[in-house]
């Protein structure tokens, strides 16, 4: 039976060590003229700016990731109120007031992700546990729902100091249990982070190189 799962970017499922806890999001911005859309559950980079951006390539890009974005609150050009949105639009905002975004940003922090293809049985998939692996996309996204497409490349899948997500299980879901298909949920938490101490994707350290 294929599994129900569709692309939902990096949802926040908790924290190492700890229970479920999803209320880390800290406030950010993007500038009031950027133009590129981000979407709920995209990775999202630091810009030299100050500023925040969506990845840079389907894959993830060279730049270590800030996290994910949750949504953002701006003032409206036209009507002059704030809004408050899942996903930044990549325009209609006042320059005159701050464009707000929130990103969960703990290096701690786990995100469950759908395959983007079949992990052939369980077996094997519990074999990619503690390995690395890149997005098969992750800067578009569904502009009716906001929401990001985001998806784990089961073809990336190896120990790569540089790739983006580290694998630390598989979501127990009974309607997405079927390896042979896409959409199984993985665990991850991001490999590179760039708040951790040693997150940076050049430093290449032990600690990010999967088994």
């Amino acid at each position: 039976m294929a599994n129900t799962n569709v692309a939902f970017g990096l949802r926040p499922v908790g924290v190492n060590g700890q229970g479920a806890n999803t209320t880390g999001a800290t406030e950010y911005r993007i500038a009031a003229g950027n133009t590129n859309v981000i979407y709920q559950g995209s990775p999202v980079i630091p810009l030299s700016t100050g500023f925040i951006d969506i990845v840079g390539a389907a894959a993830g890009g060279t730049v270590s990731l800030l996290g994910v974005f949750w949504g953002c609150e701006y003032v409206s050009s036209t009507t002059g109120k704030t809004v408050w949105s899942n996903h930044w639009p990549g325009s209609g905002a006042d320059s005159n007031h701050p464009v707000k975004a929130y990103v969960y940003d703990n290096p701690n922090q786990t995100f469950v992700i759908a395959a983007d293809a079949s992990l052939t049985n369980e077996a094997t998939a519990r074999g990619h546990v503690f390995a690395n692996a890149n997005f098969a996309t992750a800067t578009s996204g569904s502009s009716t729902t906001g929401i990001s497409s985001a998806k784990l490349g089961v073809s990336t899948i190896a120990t790569t100091a540089a790739l983006h997500l580290r694998i630390i299980g598989i979501q127990d879901d009974v309607d997405n249990q079927d390896f042979t298909a896409a959409g199984i949920p993985v665990i991850v938490r991001l490999n590179n982070s760039f708040n951790a101490p040693n997150g940076s994707i050049a430093a290449g350290t032990v600690s990010t190189t999967g088994v």
